[in-house]
């Protein structure tokens, strides 16, 4: 490959140097599977995106996204990174709002009158609960730790993650993956990322402050995760977690691994579902080629 351009981004991000980075290739039709995952694995970010065609007769621009170590059908981050690209770099005109063609579906990307892009997200669905002494073992901490009136559950908006809740803020400082314990959870759990949260904050003007570990996907830990976080969102509505079922909350990730993060969520009920919508701010740093 030759002249190959690229694009950086930091998402969810509210300044330089925070936030989630994100490499997308915007003229990635003629590549190769196997070349995608190379340059994913050569970029070494959560996700890279590779944007294979021009906007389809439905609407969306068909998208890949890469981590590391494979594809993924649908991430966060890489969803309002990439749609901020083709927006702002590669459209003549504003559409109101960017559409993904993603593996899990179409995506439709909107961006604010103060610069905060949102996605809505897939219906989440709610599956299999683990055992509070299970999930104890593979974060390093006790089954005490843990919310006694809300389970540890997995939930999916396309990407599954077990949701954590935990009593304080130094419970999620002080957690992290135990490596002997996490491969037999492998065997445990069909659910293989975890978001632990808590609702004391290092900031406080923000609800939530959480951290999300997919080492499974080649990710130890993440430094802002909007698909775990929509996940998240539709637990919060669920068990009506603040006491009511809407939820409009902002949540602070990436705080232990120096990248600062700031994601928005919401969600409303609809037809008898949960509407899931994840925002953030994106910051432009880089362009260029791969030679």
């Amino acid at each position: 490959m030759k002249g190959v351009p690229f694009f950086i981004v930091y998402v969810f991000a509210e300044k330089k140097y925070t936030g989630n980075q994100l490499a997308v290739f915007p003229d990635a039709g003629d590549m190769s599977g196997e070349d995608m995952q190379n340059l994913a694995r050569e970029m070494h970010y959560s996700e890279t995106t590779f944007i294979t065609g021009d906007q389809q007769p439905d609407g969306g621009f068909p998208v890949r996204i890469f981590t590391p170590q494979e594809e993924l059908p649908f991430a966060g981050h890489p969803t309002l990174g990439t749609a901020y690209i083709i927006r702002y770099y590669l459209m003549d005109t504003d559409p109101g709002q960017v559409v993904l063609n993603l593996g899990v579906g179409q995506i439709p990307v909107n961006i604010d009158k103060g610069g905060v892009l949102w996605m809505t997200q897939r219906t989440p669905e709610f599956g299999e609960t683990v055992p509070r002494e299970s999930i104890a073992r593979v974060l390093n901490l006790s089954p005490a730790d843990f919310h006694t009136q809300f389970p540890v559950q997995s939930v999916s908006t396309g990407i599954p993650f077990l949701i954590a809740p935990v009593n304080s803020l130094q419970t999620v400082q002080n957690c992290g993956m135990n490596r002997e314990h996490y491969p037999a959870a492998l065997e445990e759990f069909d659910t293989k990322a975890i978001l632990v949260f808590s609702t004391e904050t290092l900031l406080a003007e923000n609800d939530i402050h959480a951290r999300v570990f997919a080492e499974y996907y080649g990710v130890p830990e993440d430094p802002a995760t909007g698909s775990a976080n929509g996940c998240l969102a539709a637990y919060l509505s669920y068990y009506e977690f603040f006491g009511e079922h809407g939820v409009e909350v902002t949540v602070e990730q990436g705080y232990e691994i120096d990248r600062p993060s700031l994601l928005y969520l919401s969600t409303k009920a609809e037809k008898g579902q949960i509407v899931v919508r994840v925002g953030g701010r994106v910051i432009p740093v880089g362009r260029g080629y791969l030679l």
